[in-house]
């Protein structure tokens, strides 16, 4: 027969227990709150050269690789977004050549003029020539973010440009998120409206995200494939964390081309 001490002492292990299993559970849905919101800041730059809203990859090497002299890229003095002059109406390619294998990314001038407009000026500057995807994101969202001429995520054009096409991905859940879906190439920015630039993220995998950063292109099969193929290979060392920082597996963009189709 146990003995009301014993008893006791049996209960005192069982709450000591339940308190356990309590703090534990509470600490694993920290991490993962942690680690959602960390990668939501993996798509927040803040433009025109400001610091990365994240946390900047620090360089030392501040020059930037992204023109040529005989094809510069615009200047951090720029002000305002380039002039219309793309086809409201066409569709267009953005197509990516890298060291990975060449992503084509389809874009709809219809839904996303001031982004095609944008991508097509700074293409044909030779802006993101020679540039690095500098972010890779494996847990809670799933991006690979490129855009960037100083490769530290801090870079950009010297202008901003406005949101667009924020419905069409549909309307929020209760949790405040939309699914961006596999092969999404939407706008990264600083988390406030319109401060889009240069840095965009390609979706490797769903990833649940607030409605606020522009979608405007679709990767093709081709380049789905080869995005995931870094993926795979995950964060190199010395990231913000094991699942968000430079893919160990390194992407430079060689040349990048936007065509009407």
């Amino acid at each position: 027969m146990v003995s009301k001490d014993q008893r006791q002492r049996q209960l005192a292990r069982e709450k000591f227990l339940r308190q356990q299993q309590r703090r534990e559970s509470a600490r694993r849905k920290a991490r993962t709150r942690n680690i959602v919101i960390a990668s939501v800041l993996a798509v927040a730059v803040l433009g025109s050269g400001a610091a990365y809203a994240a946390g900047a990859f620090k360089s030392d090497d501040k020059k930037d690789t992204a023109g040529s002299e005989a094809s510069p890229s615009p200047s951090s003095t720029e002000k305002s977004e380039p002039k219309m002059a793309v086809d409201k109406k066409a569709k267009y390619t953005f197509t990516l050549k890298t060291n990975r294998g060449d992503v084509g990314i389809a874009m709809d001038a219809a839904k996303t003029p001031h982004t095609v407009n944008s991508f097509k000026y700074l293409a044909d500057k030779g802006f993101f020539d020679k540039t690095k995807c500098h972010r890779l994101t494996t847990e809670g969202i799933f991006v690979l973010q490129c855009g960037d001429p100083e490769g530290t995520g801090a870079g950009g054009p010297g202008y901003t440009i406005p949101d667009e096409n924020l419905k069409g991905l549909g309307k929020a859940g209760k949790d405040g998120a939309v699914t961006y879906p596999a092969g999404t190439v939407a706008m990264a920015n600083t988390g406030q409206p319109h401060t889009g630039g240069s840095q965009f993220f390609l979706v490797y995998k769903d990833s649940k995200l607030p409605p606020s950063y522009t979608p405007f292109g679709t990767m093709d099969d081709a380049g789905l494939k080869a995005v995931k193929d870094v993926a795979k290979s995950g964060v190199a060392a010395g990231g913000q964390s094991p699942s968000d920082g430079a893919p160990k597996k390194g992407v430079t963009v060689t040349t990048a081309t936007v065509t009407k189709n």
